[in-house]
């Protein structure tokens, strides 16, 4: 069966309308999620210095956020040595960053734990730890995954599963975006400057 010119001209209407449809359902879930992540960093915890800090501490300077832990084989140190990238890039504005490192075992990752395993990436950044409540409630607020996972292989023969994306705030302690493992530094710095830009 042909189809007239009205109705391919109906059809065409019909499709038009379908992808406006779905097209303004993802901006709407877009702006949603926007809305859903925004929120305020908030966090009381123990240094690799052994001295404590809240987010207050850093207010006036932006905040890079990554949750891990100092035995991750892959993903925390590789986003470290990004973050330090885009910390040498940045050059003297390094000052108006903050990287710091929230450890997700507190099991393990004590203040000495950290304070070997912060300085191999250098660039400023701090380590952070606590008891297992504190750091449980800064998940929440953070709204980061983590869990223990039995592993024989691994140290104390267990390993952690957790988010890895890393957060920018800005100066006000006011999230402004996250960034997923394996944005390059490149594009990490090049979207940072822009803002302290501004």
């Amino acid at each position: 069966m042909r189809l007239s010119a009205l109705q391919k001209g109906l059809w065409g209407l019909a499709v038009i309308a379908i992808v406006g449809f779905v097209w303004l359902q993802i901006t709407i879930r877009g702006e949603q999620q926007t809305e859903e992540h925004a929120f305020r960093a908030n966090f009381e915890l123990t240094d690799h210095k052994g001295m404590v800090q809240t987010d207050e501490d850093f207010i006036g300077r932006w905040m890079l956020v990554f949750f891990g832990f100092a035995n991750c084989p892959d993903v925390c140190p590789t986003t470290l040595a990004e973050v330090a990238a885009v910390m040498d890039a940045l050059g003297s504005q390094a000052a108006q960053v903050q990287p710091l490192f929230i450890s997700i075992d507190p099991e393990r990752d004590t203040p000495k734990e950290l304070a070997e395993f912060i300085p191999h990436f250098d660039a400023g950044i701090i380590g952070l730890t606590g008891t297992a409540d504190q750091i449980k409630r800064t998940s929440m607020t953070f709204r980061v995954y983590y869990e223990k996972i039995e592993e024989a292989a691994s140290p104390d023969g267990y390993t952690m599963g957790h988010s890895s994306q890393l957060f920018l705030f800005d100066p006000q302690g006011g999230y402004v975006r996250a960034w997923t493992y394996g944005t390059p530094a490149e594009e990490i710095f090049s979207d940072l400057k822009m803002r302290m830009s501004l």
